[in-house]
């Protein structure tokens, strides 16, 4: 009962965030494009009155009239629509999912007993629970404090960007170093999530605040907060594609699984990064074809060095491993967790849906059983302590064997 109590509040927590995550995203594209769209006032009017910028559009069965105000307006409404909680409750969810899905049995999902690094591969559960909130702590405060010594005035964003980017090289390749492939996909995007929701709230809004406050008091407000929230929210657009990317990875054993899965996650970061770019341009009005062919290119890049390599044949193998034995394997070292009735107290039912109580299920999912076998993702932590003659048999299962 315990198990499935878990497993359904996991359940409205991962709804519950990816809807948030939805509203924040779309709304911060909403507002990029909004802000990139904006055209000149043709009336003199309201030029006159400061306003910066203008944009006309239909949605809906109506018409609607956006306008900026390059400085203050004359007066400001009681009701201002502010953008925060959104991204508040995103970060907040998967926060409380990190914790129920990996924290809560660290050992199973963190520790990485295949790290090239001993003391990562012994770390104890605790242990590795403290090194993962690091990690997301340690995420931003590097970043913020490259926000703050390289472009403090906004001056040398050109630079700070490129210093984001091989700190996201960096993150990518401590974190497979030092937890599971799966949590490590899931870390290096939570480290970007965790800058975009601390953008939000140490930097964007208490600058909104300030210059509401200012403007309120008849004075005028100091453009820097405008500069540096602008600052924070181009990073965080050119966050959100990769982010989503690596926190769906998980339903992807090959990319994680890979030994230079390091490499792939960077790949796919700034194949994600371009592609935003793109549509950023676009809405400005300029068409750059270069940015989504270079990130196709890269994500064509990721498929081919995640591509499986054809495996060599077995010295010694001599016949095909039979079905005894391929079912003895996966009966012995899967079916605690993977069965319609698993016996793992941490599940309810079979993760991902993958039951092998029968012959035919084994069948139907024989390549990914042999993939995340000769990767060693599976079984979690090694915790049934398959041995490499085991896996050998696994690799070795060609054809269906006879009965």
């Amino acid at each position: 009962m315990q198990a499935y109590i878990i497993e359904f509040v996991n359940l409205l927590l991962r709804w519950l965030h990816v809807i948030a995550a939805i509203a924040w995203i779309g709304e911060s594209i909403y507002f990029v494009m909004l802000d990139n769209g904006l055209r000149t006032p043709k009336a003199a009017e309201d030029r006159e009155k400061g306003i910066f910028g203008e944009m006309w559009a239909v949605h809906g069965g109506g018409f609607y009239h956006n306008q900026k105000y390059a400085t203050a307006p004359a007066k400001l409404p009681n009701d201002l629509h502010w953008s925060f909680w959104k991204a508040y409750t995103t970060w907040l969810s998967g926060f409380a999912l990190f914790v129920i899905l990996y924290m809560v049995n660290p050992g199973f999902y963190l520790v990485n007993p295949n790290s090239h690094w001993a003391w990562a591969a012994n770390l104890t559960g605790w242990q590795a629970n403290l090194l993962a909130l690091g990690f997301l702590l340690g995420g931003w405060v590097v970043y913020n404090e490259l926000c703050k010594r390289i472009s403090p005035n906004m001056e040398r964003d050109g630079l700070l960007s490129i210093a984001v980017a091989v700190m996201m090289v960096v993150v990518a390749y401590l974190s497979t170093q030092m937890f599971t492939g799966r949590a490590a996909f899931l870390l290096t995007g939570a480290v970007m999530a965790t800058a975009m929701s601390a953008n939000v709230f140490f930097w964007i809004i208490p600058g909104q605040r300030r210059m509401v406050k200012a403007m309120k008091a008849g004075d005028a407000p100091n453009p820097l907060d405008g500069k540096r929230g602008k600052q924070r929210s181009v990073h965080n657009t050119y966050f959100t594609l990769p982010v989503v990317l690596l926190m769906v990875s998980n339903h992807y054993s090959f990319i994680y699984s890979h030994e230079l899965s390091w490499v792939v996650m960077v790949l796919f970061i700034f194949a994600g990064a371009l592609i935003r770019q793109f549509f950023v341009l676009m809405h400005a009005g300029k068409i750059q074809p270069a940015y989504p062919a270079v990130g196709v290119g890269l994500i064509l890049l990721a498929f081919w060095v995640a591509a499986p390599s054809p495996r060599a044949a077995l010295e010694g193998a001599g016949d095909a491993p039979t079905q005894a034995q391929v079912s003895g394997l996966i009966e012995q070292h899967c079916t605690q967790c993977h069965a319609r009735n698993p016996e793992h107290a941490g599940f309810s039912a079979p993760p991902a849906g993958y039951a092998f109580d029968r012959w035919d299920d084994i069948l139907g999912h024989k390549a990914q059983i042999q993939q995340v076998v000769a990767s060693r993702y599976m079984p979690l932590g090694n915790i049934t302590n398959m041995s490499d003659e085991e896996r050998d048999i696994i690799a070795a299962w060609e054809e269906s064997p006879d009965p």
